[in-house]
């Protein structure tokens, strides 16, 4: 199955906070046999046999407790698919300055590739290397 790390991360997210305020929900999530990559699968197959190209948030978190909830459940095959999801991403103080250095590093490192290539030198051309008569 390959979906989204966000997608899933914003699925996991709401399942771990239904599962703090909701008791009976919370049990339903801890059982051993079911995990995310299974819920996704679910998701994805079930929006395909759907036919239909968007959904509303609480239709995706209804689908990912059913999952959870149902004890036979068919989650049917992996699914290749991308996924979107159209929330907008919040990063800490602290997430933003790993993203910078590692961009500073990335950067760093390109540049000193390119330090490190041997410089090409241009091939001399001669231009009209045979003698004329019009030679002054």
């Amino acid at each position: 199955m390959k979906s989204t790390a966000y997608f899933t991360r914003t699925i996991l997210t709401y399942l771990e906070q239904r599962a703090e305020t909701d008791p009976l929900f919370a049990k339903s999530f801890a059982k051993t046999d079911k995990n995310i990559d299974d819920c996704i699968t679910y998701i994805l197959n079930t929006v395909q046999k759907s036919g239909c190209n968007g959904f509303a948030d609480e239709e995706i978190y209804l689908m990912a407790t059913d999952y959870y909830e149902q004890d036979n459940i068919n989650i049917g095959k992996p699914i290749n698919a991308r996924t979107v999801v159209n929330h907008v991403v919040i990063l800490t103080e602290e997430e933003k300055a790993e993203a910078r250095q590692e961009a500073i590093k990335k950067l760093q490192n390109e540049a000193y590739t390119k330090m490190k290539q041997p410089v090409k030198k241009a091939k001399r051309v001669e231009l009209n290397t045979q003698p004329t008569l019009f030679d002054f």
